[in-house]
C-alpha cells in the first residue's frame, strides 16, 4: 500500500470509521466505488483483525499476532515491537535485523518521542537500511515501541507509523480499563465474602449452641449447613455457579436465619426446575437475599416474607427477589448502585456494596440490557430482579 494513501486511510480509521459504514451501505456491500474507498475498507478491515491481539495488553502473544496486520497498514519491509525491556515480536523477511530491535528502541523509550535510525547492513539482497522508531503509551507511561523498517523512511512513513501507534495505545487503554475493572471486581468479591459479617457468623453459632443441649440433633445439622454456606461463599475457583448451586447456599443461608428468627422469618420460593442448570455469576444471588432479610425484618413487629422466583423466559432466566419490608427511596437506590453510598443496618453490615458488586458484574459479563431491576418505595418493601441468558459463550459454570 502506497504510504499516502496508509496514512490517509489510518486517519479515516481512528477518525470516521462511521463515514465508511455509510459509504458501504449505500453501496450495499457492492462496489465500493474509488480507491480511497476501497484503501480505507481495506485498512479498517485488516486494523479489526489486529484489534483483538491487544486485548490482554501489550503481551508477546498478541504482538505476535498483530505484528502482520500492523506491517501489512504501513506497507514496509520490516515491523518490530518491543515492551521496553524485550523484542516481542517481528515480522518480515530480514529478521536478521530482529536482534537490534531493543537497542533502536532505547532512544525512544528514554524520549518518549519518534526517533530514525540508520541501520547498517552487509547484505546486498536485504533492503532494510533505515528504521523509524515510536512510542507505545498508556496513561501517559511509554510501555514500548513500534518500529517500522525499510530502505528509507520518508515523511509519509513516519506520520503512518505515528498515526498506527496512536490507535494502538487505543486499544492498550481499552485493555487497562478492562483489567482495573477486572481488579475492582475481584477486590469487591473479596469484600462480599467478607460481608459474611462476624455479626451473621457470631448469631449462627449462638443460635446452634442454643440447641446443643435441648435438641442436639437439630444443632448439628445447623452446624453442618453453617460449614455447607461457609464453604461455599470462600471457595476460591470459577467466576460462574449453577443457579442450583447458589439456590442451594441461599437455602442453607436461609435455614441459619430461620434457626434465628423462627416465624418472624417467612420465605416462599417458585423455582422453574428447567432453569436450575443456568450458569449465573458466583454470589450473584446469596447478596440480595442477604438484603432482603435485612429490609423484611428491619422495624418490624409482625413477621417479613422473603419471596424467591426463578422462571424460563424464552432465552433468558429470570430470577426475583422481594421482601414485604420498609423499602426505599429510588434516588437512594440509584445512588447504592452507582456506588454512591452505602445503607447500613443496625449491625453495621452495608448493602449498597452487594448491590453495587451484583449490578456490575453481570453489566460487565452481559452488557447493560443485564443489570440489576430494583422496584421499591418507603414502606412498599423491594423487589430485585435480575436477567440472564441461559446460555453466553465463555460463560459456564465450574
Amino acid at each position: 500500500m502506497d504510504v499516502v494513501v496508509a496514512v490517509a486511510a489510518t486517519l479515516l480509521l481512528t477518525w470516521v470509521p462511521a463515514l465508511a459504514w455509510r459509504w458501504w451501505r449505500r453501496g450495499r456491500g457492492g462496489d465500493l466505488g474509488g480507491p480511497a474507498r476501497r484503501a480505507t475498507f481495506e485498512t479498517l478491515h485488516t486494523a479489526s483483525r489486529a484489534t483483538p491481539a491487544f486485548r490482554a495488553g501489550l503481551t508477546r502473544q498478541g504482538a505476535q499476532k498483530a505484528a502482520r496486520h500492523l506491517r501489512a497498514l504501513l506497507g514496509c519491509e520490516a515491523l518490530a515491537i518491543t515492551d521496553g525491556e524485550r523484542l516481542l515480536a517481528w515480522d518480515g523477511e530480514h529478521d536478521h535485523h530482529s536482534a537490534q530491535s531493543p537497542r533502536h528502541a532505547e532512544a525512544t523509550l528514554a524520549t518518549g518521542r519518534t526517533q530514525v535510525h540508520d541501520v547498517p547492513c552487509d547484505r546486498l539482497d536485504c533492503p532494510i537500511r533505515r528504521v523509524v522508531v515510536v512510542p507505545l503509551a498508556t496513561d501517559d507511561r511509554v510501555v514500548g515501541t513500534l518500529a517500522a523498517y525499510g530502505e528509507d523512511v520518508p515523511a509519509g512513513l513516519i506520520r503512518a507509523a505515528e498515526e498506527v501507534a496512536q490507535w494502538v495505545d487505543a486499544q492498550l487503554e481499552l485493555a487497562e480499563l478492562d483489567h482495573s475493572r477486572t481488579r475492582l471486581m475481584e477486590a469487591e468479591m473479596r469484600a462480599l465474602r467478607a460481608q459474611i459479617s462476624p455479626h451473621f457468623i457470631y448469631n449462627s453459632l449462638t443460635t446452634i449452641a442454643s440447641f446443643v443441649r435441648s435438641d442436639p440433633e437439630r444443632a448439628r445439622e445447623l452446624l453442618l449447613e453453617f460449614a455447607g454456606f461457609t464453604r461455599y461463599s470462600f471457595r476460591r475457583h470459577g467466576d460462574f455457579t449453577t443457579l442450583a448451586e447458589e439456590l442451594r447456599s441461599i437455602d442453607r443461608y436461609l435455614l441459619l436465619q430461620r434457626a434465628r428468627f423462627g416465624e418472624q422469618l417467612r420465605v416462599t420460593l417458585r423455582i422453574a426446575p428447567e432453569v436450575l442448570p443456568v450458569a449465573v455469576p458466583f454470589l450473584s444471588l446469596q447478596p440480595l437475599v442477604e438484603n432482603a432479610v435485612r429490609h423484611g425484618l428491619q422495624d418490624r413487629s409482625e413477621p417479613g416474607l422473603i419471596t424467591i422466583v426463578a422462571e424460563d423466559a424464552g432465552s433468558d432466566c429470570v430470577i426475583s427477589v422481594e421482601d414485604d419490608g420498609i423499602g426505599m427511596e429510588p434516588d437512594d437506590v440509584r445512588r447504592l448502585l452507582a456506588g454512591e453510598e452505602r445503607a447500613a443496618n443496625d449491625d453495621g453490615e452495608t448493602a449498597g456494596i452487594g448491590l453495587a458488586n451484583v449490578d456490575g458484574r453481570l453489566r460487565q459479563v452481559y452488557g447493560d440490557e443485564y443489570g440489576l431491576a430494583v422496584e421499591t418505595g418507603p414502606g412498599a418493601g423491594t423487589k430485585v430482579t435480575v436477567r440472564v441468558p441461559k446460555y453466553r459463550p465463555g460463560v459456564t459454570a465450574s
